[in-house]
């Protein structure tokens, strides 16, 4: 879900404005031009996907990115947003359907489809009734990312305290921590969540009230929060600049690995608190005023094809929904159960809901609220 920095090797097109054909491009069958106008999350598709599309199909690739779902709804509720496929969080995605602004998908020029797991379209039909607007391209957790070395200095010698959100969420530990750098992720669509879930209160409560209980704990840990972003982190944690943070699964292991490959002695973890923690899916969709609906069936088309999923897998280091794919996966990440929860820590998770507009604005308040410290 990070900003999943835009991977190195993804060709970018130079068009001036989304949406715009580009010069020279030829129409394909139906009068589309073979271009592709594509919206998603930084560091969230492998090196060569885009140039290998682009080679088998002749469709050039514009690929932009976004730092949040709230930048993807704001473009999609305004219109005319240029994308031909946007990639949007479920419970936002769900909200955007009953906004009316996908296109109901033409399932018969998605053929593998037939390759998702079927318990993953059941759990997505719930925000997407019989799976008429998406298809899920990647799913993962929102936990604890942390330097080892630096908690253990500060813990005792244990890193244990980082299974539990009483590392994040009780200032005295917090605290501990303030001087080698704490970020939280700047989308109050997690935290708030995260906060409810912590103080025993529904995830999903729309109370104002309830939600005032959220802000409260938010903002008595503010204090000790250095930062808050959603994709910075996954470069200050490779480096050693930040030691904790509360952010997106596959980003904290990216950084995990970034620190690795550097040798820099800096060594990162990731975890799945013991008491529970959001599962998300990230969903491709086609908003309907896309100018290039065709194209956008035939990238979805190839996103799903085992070994395309399988290697956006091993460089992002998010579970996929192609069941085939499974055992293309690296096997380090495969059997990481971080990545691919077990039966038991899946039980404790939970999704996010589906919030009015009234809600939201209220989250967007608060938020603003704990950021600044009033």
């Amino acid at each position: 879900m990070n900003l999943r920095i835009l991977t190195v090797g993804v060709a970018i097109s130079l068009l001036a404005a989304c949406g715009g054909k580009e010069e020279g491009a030829k129409p394909a069958e139906g009068g589309e031009a073979k271009v592709l106008n594509v919206y998603n999350y930084s560091d969230y598709i492998a090196e060569d996907t885009i140039p290998n599309f682009e080679k088998t199909t002749g469709i050039k690739v514009t690929y932009d990115v976004f730092d949040s779902d709230e930048m993807v709804e704001t473009k999609l509720l305004t219109g005319d947003s240029g994308y031909d496929i946007v990639v949007p969080t479920l419970n936002f995605f769900g909200r955007q359907i009953q906004a009316g602004v996908f296109l109901p998908l033409d399932k018969s020029k998605i053929p593998n489809l037939a390759n998702l797991d079927p318990a993953v379209m059941q759990r997505i039909a719930g925000q997407d009734p019989g799976n008429q607007y998406g298809v899920p391209y990647m799913m993962g957790s929102t936990g604890i990312g942390y330097n080892v070395a630096k908690l253990k200095e500060r813990f005792g010698g244990s890193a244990d305290i980082a299974n539990s959100w009483d590392l994040v969420f009780k200032p005295e530990n917090i605290a501990k921590m303030k001087d080698c750098g704490v970020t939280l992720l700047d989308t109050p669509a997690d935290m708030i969540p995260v906060a409810l879930h912590y103080l025993g209160e529904d995830p999903h409560s729309a109370d104002p009230a309830v939600l005032q209980k959220a802000a409260d704990l938010l903002k008595s840990i503010r204090p000790y929060v250095q930062n808050f972003h959603s994709s910075q982190y996954v470069g200050s944690l490779a480096n050693g600049s930040t030691c904790l943070v509360v952010g997106w699964s596959g980003d904290i292991i990216q950084a995990r690995d970034r620190a690795e490959e550097a040798k820099n002695g800096v060594e990162v973890a990731y975890s799945i608190p013991k008491e529970g923690a959001p599962q998300w899916f990230d969903m491709l969709a086609i908003p309907k005023d896309a100018k290039h609906p065709g194209n956008a069936y035939a990238f979805i088309n190839y996103l799903l094809e085992p070994e395309v999923a399988a290697k956006n897998t091993n460089v992002t280091h998010y579970a996929n929904p192609v069941k085939s794919a499974t055992s293309l996966v690296d096997p380090a990440i495969r059997d990481d159960k971080t990545i691919y929860p077990a039966e038991d820590v899946a039980a404790k998770m939970f999704t996010y809901a589906i919030n009015s507009p009234e809600t939201d604005k209220l989250y967007t308040r608060l938020w603003t609220e704990i950021k600044t410290g009033r």
